[in-house]
This record gives structure tokens, C-alpha cells and sequence, in this order.
């Protein structure tokens, strides 16, 4: 049985935090950027922001006043996702992609709440209505893609559209990006039925680009290093060069060349970004004639770089 401790409860207040974090900052930008510049993106945010907008328009058209909450509908969007995905394909989301999406939803309320209804803030405003609609749609994918990749760092997902690609796999043998752009493509395209012009479409399609960009470089931008294979006769001194200069480990690949028949040594070297130019200077000092490939990897665990127990 495996027994609760001081250290595992830190690190669990230490995600959720981070995670809870995250989500309010991916709220701000919805709440905040996207909601003001009259667009719309896709997602379970999107589409949310589509089905509440629908409601509003046909109470008003009823003579209601109605004021359906983007985040009521975006937790109502992502329960009905994670029911029929339990169902579809299995109930193993976790109890972080649960917690993530309610954090979603509180979050757009409160800042929605706050910036807007509250009377605590007045006259809110980021941008003034010269910036246009391109600035605050791409300022808002930058707070939601550094909100994803936060919450993807400790563990969690924020649900959405990344069910429906589960459930279609489940039926299909499709591309899971291809899942994903299609599904975003639809949920763009159908504000258009809810009284959004074509400029907010694209403005939709520019948000969504952004928000997989920055969420991307969030993830990976620390952690990319590069992997360095050297083809030299003096493979020997090369090995020692580097490890005495450097002080990174040095890996002998046993090599044959196809047309020369020669057999030889492959160095094989993974340091940082910021150390292979250091690297490659020292390479071509030993040898001129060295043939060399540097390919990118986006993540190296063990000694010397993240240890694997922070994955």
C-alpha cells in the first residue's frame, strides 16, 4: 500500500496549482482578448462560445434576456465530451483532465464576472478599437497556448476537441492532427451561422495557430537539445576533446562506409542548444574534413540533463 507523504503532497498542491494557474490565464485570454474583438477560435471554446451565442440570440429573438455564461457552456460542452468518450472509449481520462476542465469553466466566469458584470472594473479594455481585431486575437492565443502547455506540463489536458479525436479513431484510421484541424475548421466556420463575419473566421483560424505554436514552444523550447553524430578518422581525439573540454558524455558507434568498405568509429554526442556551436568549433579545430549531422531531439532525461521523475 502506498503510503501518502509529505514530499507527494507538495508536489500534488505544487501541480494543481500550476495547473489551476494555467487555466485562468487560458480564460483571460477568451474572457479578455477573443471576447471583445467579437471573434471566435476552435476548440470546446469555440464551440462554446458558438452554442452560448446561439441561446442568446434566440432568447433575445424570444423576447427573453438571456445570458448564457461562455464558461456554463464550456463545462456543459466538456461534460457531455467526457461522457460520451467514457463511454466510447474508455473511462481514462483522469482525475486532472477533470479538474482541468472545471478550472476552465470557473475561470472564463470569473474573469467574464469580474471584467465585465462586477462594477469592480470599468470601462475594461486592452486594446483601444484602432488596434483592430488581429492584436487581441493573437495576444489572446498566446495567454491560451502558454495556459495549455502549463497544464500539459503537469500532467493534465484541457479536453475538448482532443475526445472527439479519440472517439473518431476509435471508428477510423485517421490522423490525429488531421482529427484536430478538421474539427477546429467546423467549429470556425459555424459562428458564421450565428452572426460572425467572415473577418472573425480568420481571425478564428490566426488564434488557433497561434495557440498550437505557443503551446508548442512552451513545451519544448526548454528542453530541445541537440544530437551531434561526427564522422572522422580521428575519431579517438575527437571523443577525448570533447569530453575534456565540454565535459558531456561521448558515445563510439561502430561505422562502415558503403563505397570506401573503411570501418570506423560514429561519435556520438547530445548536449544543449546553447553548447553545439561550442562543439562544432571544437570538431572542425581536431578535424576539417570531419563530416557531421546535427538533428534536434525535444526532450534527453538522465545525468546531465531533466531527470525522468519530473515527466
Amino acid at each position: 500500500m502506498k503510503f501518502l507523504t509529505m514530499a507527494s503532497v507538495l508536489k500534488g498542491i505544487k501541480e494543481y496549482s500550476i495547473m489551476t494557474f494555467g487555466m485562468f490565464l487560458y480564460a483571460f485570454g477568451w474572457i479578455a482578448c477573443v471576447l471583445p474583438a467579437h471573434c471566435t477560435s476552435g476548440g470546446a471554446g469555440g464551440f462554446a462560445l458558438v452554442v452560448s451565442t446561439a441561446l442568446n440570440n434566440l432568447g433575445e429573438s424570444m423576447g427573453y434576456a438571456w445570458d448564457v455564461k461562455v464558461g456554463t457552456m464550456v463545462f456543459v460542452v466538456n461534460g457531455i465530451l467526457l461522457l460520451v468518450g467514457g463511454l466510447v472509449v474508455g473511462w481514462n481520462f483522469g482525475i486532472k483532465t477533470i479538474f482541468s476542465v472545471t478550472m476552465i469553466a470557473l475561470g472564463m466566469n470569473f474573469w467574464e464576472w469580474l471584467l465585465y458584470d462586477s462594477g469592480y472594473v470599468t470601462d475594461f479594455q486592452i486594446f483601444a478599437p484602432e488596434d483592430g481585431r488581429l492584436l487581441p486575437m493573437v495576444l489572446g492565443g498566446i495567454f491560451a497556448g502558454i495556459g495549455i502547455a502549463l497544464c500539459f506540463a503537469q500532467g493534465g489536458t484541457t479536453g475538448g476537441t482532443d475526445i472527439v479525436a479519440l472517439i473518431v479513431q476509435k471508428f477510423r484510421n485517421i490522423n490525429y492532427g488531421k482529427i484536430l484541424i478538421c474539427t477546429d475548421a467546423v467549429i470556425i466556420g459555424s459562428a458564421w451561422f450565428v452572426g460572425y463575419d467572415i473577418p472573425a473566421l480568420i481571425y478564428g483560424f490566426i488564434m488557433t495557430v497561434v495557440v498550437g505554436y505557443t503551446a508548442d514552444a512552451m513545451m519544448s523550447g526548454n528542453k530541445q537539445s541537440s544530437q551531434i553524430m561526427i564522422i572522422s578518422r580521428d575519431y579517438e581525439k575527437m571523443a577525448r576533446g570533447i569530453s575534456e573540454t565540454m565535459h558531456r558524455g561521448v558515445t563510439l558507434v561502430d561505422s562502415q562506409g558503403w563505397y570506401s568498405k573503411e570501418t570506423g568509429k560514429i561519435v556520438l554526442v547530445v548536449c544543449r542548444k546553447r553548447e553545439m556551436a561550442v562543439i562544432l568549433r571544437h570538431a572542425q579545430t581536431i578535424d576539417p574534413k570531419a563530416f557531421i549531422t546535427v538533428g534536434s531531439v525535444m526532450g534527453v532525461y538522465g545525468e546531465g540533463f531533466d531527470a525522468l521523475n519530473k515527466v
